[in-house]
C-alpha cells in the first residue's frame, strides 16, 4: 500500500498540470510567453478558434493562455488600448498592496480615516450624514452610494444599502491609497507589481486623473474608474498574477486572501438592490472588488469561479482557476446590440471554456 501511495504522489508531482496554488510543474513568462499547440495542454483549436474569431468582430488584439503557455494569440501584441474599466480590476491591486504592507490594516475602516476630505465636493454630500460610515470595502464593492460619474459626484443612497456602478467611488478608493503611501500610484505599481512580472511602460500607460485636479497634496492623482492603456500581453500578466493567487515565481506579491476577496461576492453585497438595472442586471449576485464574476451561474456553461476585469468596448482579462485559464481581449466593442449582459462577452469566454471540455470527451 505504501508503494502504491508513493507512485500516486510521484505520478502528481510530476504530470498534473499547475493550478492557481502552485506546483512543481508551473511555467512562468520570461520576455514572452513559452508557447504550446492547444492540443498539447488538452484544448480542441476548432472549438478555440470560436472564442478568436468572435473577438475579432470587434477587431484589436487578443491571447489565451493554459498552465501558462500561450496557445493562441491575434492581432498586434505590443499594441495599448485605453482598457476603459478594467482599470478598475487593475488598480484595486493597489489595495492588496497597502494590506500587505500595512498602509491600510482592513478594507472594513472608514475612508475618512485615509482622506480627511472624502466625498467632497459636493458638499451635499456631508449633509447626508453617511461619510463617517463609508469604509474602502464599500468604495472597492460600488457600494458606496456615489452616482456614476468619475469627478466629485453625489451620494444618492446610504452606504451598504444598494449596488450602483460608479467611477467616482474607485476614484475616491484611488486618493485614499495614494494619501495612505504618500506617492503616485503609477510609480508604486510599476515599482512592485508591474515591473516585477514582466511589464514596462512600453506595455502599459496610467493617465492622471482626467475628472479632478492633476495633483492631491503634491502627488499625481491617478483613478481607478478608467485612465490604464495596456497591450494583451500585459493584460494577460495581471491575469496570471491573480490566477497564481497573487504570486509571481517565488514572491508574494499581493495576498492569496486579497484574491480571494477580488475574485467572489462578498456576503455583504450578495442580492442588493441594483440602480439602474436595466444596465447592470443582477450586478450584486457576480461582483468582487472591482471584478466581475460567474459565481451565480449567469453564463451557464462556464465554470462558477471565472472572474474578469470588463472596460468599455469589452476590454477583458478573463481568469478562470479551475482550468488553469487566462485570456485578454481589447479592441472594438463586442456589444453590437449594446445589450448590458453578459450576452456580449459569453461568445468570447464560453468556446475557451468548451475548447477544455470537449477534448476531455
Amino acid at each position: 500500500m505504501r508503494e502504491i501511495r508513493l507512485i500516486v504522489c510521484i505520478f502528481m508531482l510530476v504530470y498534473l498540470p499547475a493550478g492557481g496554488n502552485g506546483s512543481t510543474k508551473e511555467i512562468w513568462p520570461d520576455s514572452s510567453w513559452k508557447r504550446t499547440k492547444p492540443e498539447q495542454v488538452g484544448m480542441n483549436q476548432d472549438v478555440l478558434k470560436k472564442a478568436r474569431n468572435y473577438a475579432l468582430t470587434g477587431g484589436g488584439s487578443g491571447c489565451i493562455t493554459r498552465h501558462g503557455r500561450l496557445v493562441m494569440q491575434w492581432g498586434e501584441q505590443k499594441q495599448r488600448y485605453g482598457l476603459k474599466s478594467s482599470t478598475k480590476a487593475i488598480g484595486i491591486t493597489a489595495a492588496g498592496l497597502a494590506l500587505k504592507d500595512g498602509k491600510i490594516e482592513s478594507l472594513h475602516e472608514p475612508a475618512k480615516k485615509y482622506h480627511p476630505s472624502f466625498g467632497v465636493p459636493p458638499e451635499s454630500n456631508a449633509a447626508t450624514g453617511w461619510l463617517d460610515k463609508i469604509t474602502l470595502f464599500h468604495l472597492a464593492t460600488q457600494t458606496a452610494g456615489f452616482d456614476k460619474n468619475g469627478g466629485y459626484t453625489k451620494l444618492l443612497f446610504e452606504q451598504g444599502t444598494k449596488w450602483s456602478y460608479s467611477d467616482g467611488g474607485p476614484n475616491w478608493l484611488a486618493e485614499c491609497i495614494t494619501l495612505a503611501y504618500g506617492q503616485d500610484l503609477n510609480t508604486l505599481m510599476f515599482r512592485r507589481v508591474f515591473r516585477p512580472i514582466g511589464i514596462d511602460k512600453n506595455d502599459l500607460t496610467w493617465r492622471n486623473n482626467s475628472y479632478r485636479p492633476k495633483d492631491i497634496k503634491g502627488i499625481a492623482r491617478r483613478e481607478f474608474g478608467s485612465g490604464i492603456s495596456a497591450n494583451v500581453n500585459a493584460m494577460a500578466r495581471i491575469g496570471y498574477l491573480y490566477l497564481r493567487r497573487g504570486r509571481w515565481q517565488d514572491e508574494q506579491i499581493i495576498p492569496a486572501s486579497f484574491v480571494d476577496m477580488a475574485r467572489t461576492v462578498p456576503k455583504e453585497i450578495k442580492g442588493l438592490p441594483v440602480v439602474r438595472k436595466e444596465s447592470y442586471f443582477d450586478a450584486s449576485d457576480h461582483y468582487g472588488l472591482l471584478w466581475w464574476n460567474n459565481a451565480d451561474g449567469t453564463m451557464a456553461n462556464v465554470p462558477r469561479d471565472a472572474y474578469w476585469s470588463w472596460g468599455l468596448y469589452d476590454s477583458l482579462i478573463v481568469v478562470i482557476p479551475g482550468l488553469d485559464i487566462v485570456a485578454s481581449r481589447a479592441g472594438k466593442s463586442l456589444n453590437k446590440e449594446r445589450n448590458s449582459d453578459y450576452k456580449a462577452i459569453e461568445p468570447f469566454i464560453e468556446p475557451i471554456v468548451l475548447s477544455v471540455k470537449e477534448k476531455k470527451e
